[in-house]
């Protein structure tokens, strides 16, 4: 029964002396006052510079999303420009092949008509070669066959002359005449 007898003696193990209860709520009220004067406040800002950092560095990070798709779109268009140059210029590449070889052919064209008119000239001047040695040995023979059947010398060369060209005249457009039906 000793244990009744403390109790009642008047004071309780567990509930303290109304003097620490009291120095124990001061304590907490001044600490609680020191914590939210200066600690939270101060935890405060450092929360607020966080969610600044934080929100800025989204708000730079979409900045540059953005800037990185306008310069994507600069460069697709620069790009299409680019291509419709390169186009342009292989247009205008196969335009100016084109007047070349179109140049190239004219000249051709015109060096072979030289060439053509050159030797039909050259043979314009054999053929008059020709005829000229022809109505020569002609008019040879002819007045050699007319000194045998005639029986008279033509030797007299103005006068053979005279008349192998008389001869080769009326030969001229009776021979064409029948040569040509």
């Amino acid at each position: 029964m000793k244990i009744a007898a403390e109790e009642g003696g008047g004071s309780h193990i567990l509930i303290p002396p109304l003097a620490e209860i009291i120095v124990g709520l001061i304590a907490f009220g001044v600490i609680l006052f020191i914590l939210g004067k200066f600690v939270y406040p101060r935890m405060e800002q450092i929360f607020q510079a966080r969610v600044e950092a934080i929100e800025g560095g989204i708000k730079r990070a979409e900045a540059a999303q953005a800037e990185a798709n306008e310069l994507l779109e600069q460069y697709r268009a620069q790009l299409a420009e680019a291509r419709t140059e390169a186009a342009r210029i292989r247009d205008e590449a196969r335009a100016d092949a084109e007047g070349i070889r179109q140049d190239i052919l004219a000249k051709a064209r015109e060096e072979s008509d030289r060439i053509i008119g050159a030797g039909q000239a050259q043979l314009a001047a054999q053929r008059e070669s020709i005829v000229r040695e022809l109505r020569s040995e002609v008019g040879s023979l002819a007045v050699d066959l007319a000194s045998k059947i005639v029986g008279e010398s033509l030797a007299d060369e103005a006068r053979s002359r005279g008349t192998v060209e008389r001869f080769i005249s009326e030969l001229g457009p009776a021979g064409s005449a029948g040569g040509r039906r």
